[in-house]
């Protein structure tokens, strides 16, 4: 189970170093896809399999829509790839920081740790109180994931340019 953990810790990592690289929104949409995966993971392996499936199916299903169609208005005609030499730059410099990071804070005993403060091994008692304490919490965060989605629309709505006008 360590290693399983450990494996996503390690993809969740690489996604998040996918992103902040900067490539070109295409590429870097593997990155996001990847991190939410391998966190999904983590979450499966501490027993939460609900909360995870809840987790990756609101993730990829309403950020990446936004993702989209930011991608979409920002079409460039030659994307930066991964083997670019500004995104190979941008990967290497964040995973000497990270490794810097990592000697700097020494040995951590984060798995056990996080297992002590589970409170609960099964994640069915979790759905109850998730809805219970958590209602008004997730009627908040779809308000702000619905202002954030008109938000998006009209930072990357152009009048005349662009890429959906030389359709």
């Amino acid at each position: 189970m360590t290693y399983v953990i450990f494996l996503g810790l390690i993809g969740l990592v690489l996604g998040m170093v996918g992103v902040a690289s900067n490539p070109s929104p295409y590429f870097a949409a593997f990155g996001l896809v990847l991190s939410s995966a391998c966190g999904c993971l983590i979450l499966v392996s501490f027993g939460m399999s609900f909360l995870s499936l809840v987790l990756f199916l609101i993730y990829l299903g309403g950020m990446l829509v936004v993702f989209a169609y930011s991608a979409a208005m920002a079409a460039e005609p030659y994307p930066e790839a991964w083997g670019s030499l500004s995104v190979v730059f941008y990967v290497l410099i964040y995973c000497v920081v990270l490794i810097v990071g990592w000697n700097l804070m020494g040995e951590v005993d984060v798995m056990f740790k996080a297992q002590e403060c589970l409170m609960m091994g099964v994640d069915w008692g979790g759905v109850s109180l998730l809805y219970w304490f958590g209602g008004g919490l997730l009627l908040s965060l779809g308000w702000v994931l619905l202002l954030t989605l008109f938000v998006v629309f009209e930072v990357t709505r152009v009048i005349g340019f662009g890429a959906v006008c030389a359709v």
